[in-house]
Formats: C-alpha cells, structure tokens, sequence
C-alpha cells in the first residue's frame, strides 16, 4: 500500500469541510428516517383499526371501551361476510367488471399510445395532450351528462342502460383509458427508435412491429397501466352508486355501504371486514408487482 493511500484518511479526518458534510449527511439520514416513521405511522393507523374493529362483536363496539384494543377477538364478521352470497355477489360482479375493463383499456390504450408516440403525424403531439386532459375531468361533472345521455338512449332505442352492472364495461374506460394511454406513450417514447426503424426496413408492418418488439420490450409499461385500470376498475364508487340500484348489480364498493348500514344502524365489524377483504385483491397485485408498476410509471421521465 503507498503513503498517500495511508495518508488519504487523515487528510479526509483532518479536513473541516468533509467533517461537516459527513454531519449534515448524518442529519439529513436522521430526519428523512424520522418523517418516514411518521408517514408510515400515519398512513397504516386506518388500516390498523379496521382491522381491529373486523375482530370486534357489535356488543363490543357499541360498548365503547378501549378502541384500539380486542378484548374478546372472533372472527364471526369474516365468517358471515365469506359465507354469504349477497357478499360473494359483489365480490364476483367487481372481478367480472374489473377484468373486463382492464382488457378493453389496454386493446385500446396500446395501439393508441403506439400511434401516437411513433407513428407521427399532424396534430399527434396536441391529441396526445388532449388525452391525458380528459383524464382530469373528475367524475363528478361527468356522471350527470352521463346519466342524462343513458336516459335518451332509453327513449330512442327502448335500451335501458342503467341498473345493469354491464353497464360500468362502459363507463370505466372513461377514466382508466386516458392515462393508461398516456402512460404508455411515456413507455413507448423511451425505446430506442432504431428497433422500430430495423423492423419497418426489414419488412415487418407497424402492427407486427408493435406485436413483436414493441409490447415484449415495454412489458414493465404494460403492467403499470394494467395495474392502473384494475385498481381504478375495483375501487370505484361513483358511477356505479349512481347508475346500478339493484342488489344483484351492485359491485363490492357500493354494495358494502347499501347492504351494511340499515337506516342509522351501522355495522361497523362487517363494513370493516368487508373494506379489508375488498382491499385484498390490489393489495396482493400491488406487493407483487410494485417494482414493474414504478418503472412503467416513471419510463418516459428517463427518457434522453
């Protein structure tokens, strides 16, 4: 070993200036771990008292006692909510709805983001952006017009679209389309254009291009997006509290809330139970999958 590798750690010792960066870096670890704890505290306290309510009887919750603590656990909320088919229902309409829509929202949300992310033509930059702005108009201003368009189509055809649980196959893509898209243009904007120039001059079509390579290769993209729709497809409230009344159309959001609380009486073990078991399905998606969901999401931000 020389001298001045033997002599480097003294001079690092002996200078002021690294000392000070070693003790603001030291800081800054220390608050960044302390605002951490305090937001992970913060976020997981909901959680956590649902899923100490779930193992409550109503006699213990009416009583009032200690909220955080079980005194007598059971587990008679689950029992009742998986043995029931009214439950089971719900549960079985928002599967059916949210796999449907996730497939509608990437049949088109790939093949839009691929047109307009490579195949450039005139205005496909500005259509892009209008894309992703139809994405920030809330639902709120949108089930109204909506509602009012579904009723004339009653009166024209003799259809009626509202009070069918099919009728959300519809009404999602409204929302889960846009930004799938978007995310997805982001994805496809960062692969090297020299793969879709090899494949265009070694014969192939823009469609076996995008079958081919394009889809393989943006595969974290894709699974972003696909994430995206499921949660927004299983998680919504709005519309479908707004345009399905019958029990057997309900989906497991609504369904929870119209069947669990009776007038001003509620249930408070079961309506918790029931967000949990409902929260299951993304929960386990978004474990596995979390690292493809962050690089899909932040591919186009990377690109050069």
């Amino acid at each position: 070993m020389t001298d001045a590798a033997l002599t480097a750690p003294k001079k690092h010792a002996a200078n002021p200036r690294y000392g000070s960066m070693s003790r603001d870096r030291t800081w800054a670890l220390r608050w960044s771990y302390f605002f951490l704890i305090l937001f992970a505290i913060f976020f997981l306290l909901p959680p956590i008292y649902m899923l100490i309510t779930s193992l409550k009887t109503s006699a213990e919750i009416s009583a009032a006692r200690n909220p955080w603590w079980v005194f007598n656990p059971t587990l008679e909320n689950y029992r009742e909510l998986l043995t029931s088919p009214q439950y089971l229902g719900y549960f079985r309409n928002s599967a059916i709805v949210s796999v449907v829509v996730v497939v509608i929202t990437m049949l088109i949300s790939v093949p839009a983001a691929f047109a307009l992310s490579r195949m450039k033509f005139w205005g496909s930059s500005t259509l892009a952006t209008g894309v992703f702005l139809t994405y920030l108009i809330p639902e709120t201003l949108l089930f109204l017009p909506l509602f009012k368009m579904f009723a004339l189509f009653n009166e024209w055809t003799g259809i009626q679209l509202i009070n069918r649980w099919w009728v959300l196959l519809i009404l999602y893509p409204t929302l889960t389309v846009p930004f799938c898209t978007w995310i997805m243009i982001g994805y496809f904007a960062s692969i090297p254009k020299e793969l879709d120039e090899a494949a265009l001059i070694d014969g192939a079509g823009w469609m076996q291009t995008l079958t081919k390579i394009f889809i393989p290769v943006a595969l974290p993209g894709l699974i972003a997006a696909t994430i995206f729709a499921f949660t927004v497809s299983w998680a919504q409230f709005l519309y479908p509290l707004a345009f399905t009344t019958s029990t057997e159309q309900l989906v497991l959001p609504v369904g929870i809330i119209t069947s669990l609380i009776k007038g001003d009486v509620f249930n408070w073990g079961q309506i918790m139970t029931g967000a949990l078991l409902g929260a299951a399905p993304p929960l386990i998606i978004y474990a596995f999958l979390m690292d493809y969901y962050i690089s899909g999401l932040t591919a186009g931000a990377t690109k050069g």
